[in-house]
């Protein structure tokens, strides 16, 4: 049975992680922060009471199925309704992460030059682009794999499908992001 402290601690090192899976997924920030926080909320409802170890499966599990529900919410409300805001053009504060924003610092990146700082800041968001071009079962299977660093067994778990699936899937992953970075100039 995880205590208290150790459900916390677990949700407070995958908060960031799975909030920007999510918002790969479903591309608006305060949608991702709702499934996110809508997940944090089942796991401690229903599998507060399991064993540490089987919560970062559980959580996952939950996410994914949280994400989906999401999806079908809107295609239900597309389909009812239209929102003005639908309409509205883009928000030139949709960058801002509050999330990175509030990154710890290591002693790596306090010490590094203004200009490798920005080449690297430049080079990750080639990287999320890149991400957030791949179909959606590719880019969940990639994440959850390189990512989360879920072996195969863990990630099928958390998809819903079998292993060769997550295999095809993290294959074309990689093979498509190696292709478009290596378009860009930078190795894989």
């Amino acid at each position: 049975m995880a205590t208290e402290k150790e459900l916390s601690d677990f949700l407070k090192s995958v908060e960031k992680r799975a909030f920007k899976r999510t918002a790969f997924a479903v591309r608006d920030d305060d949608s991702a922060l709702d499934i996110v926080q809508d997940t944090m909320i089942k796991l401690c409802q229903s599998y507060g009471d399991r064993p540490a170890a089987e919560l970062p499966l559980l959580f996952h599990k939950i996410l994914s199925t949280t994400t989906m529900d999401w999806f079908r919410r809107k295609k239900v409300r597309q389909s009812m309704f239209m929102n003005f805001s639908d309409l509205a053009g883009s928000n030139p504060d949709s960058d801002f992460d509050i999330l990175e924003t509030l990154e710890d610092l290591t002693a790596s990146h306090a010490t590094e030059s203004a200009a490798d700082a920005t080449s690297r800041e430049q080079i990750l968001q080639l990287i999320e682009a890149k991400i957030k071009d791949l179909p959606d079962r590719q880019r969940e299977a990639f994440l959850l794999r390189y990512w989360e660093e879920l072996d195969v067994a863990e990630t099928a778990f958390a998809m819903g499908c079998s292993e060769g699936s997550v295999k095809t899937h993290c294959s074309r992953a990689v093979r498509a992001l190696a292709k478009s970075l290596g378009q860009l100039g930078l190795k894989w």
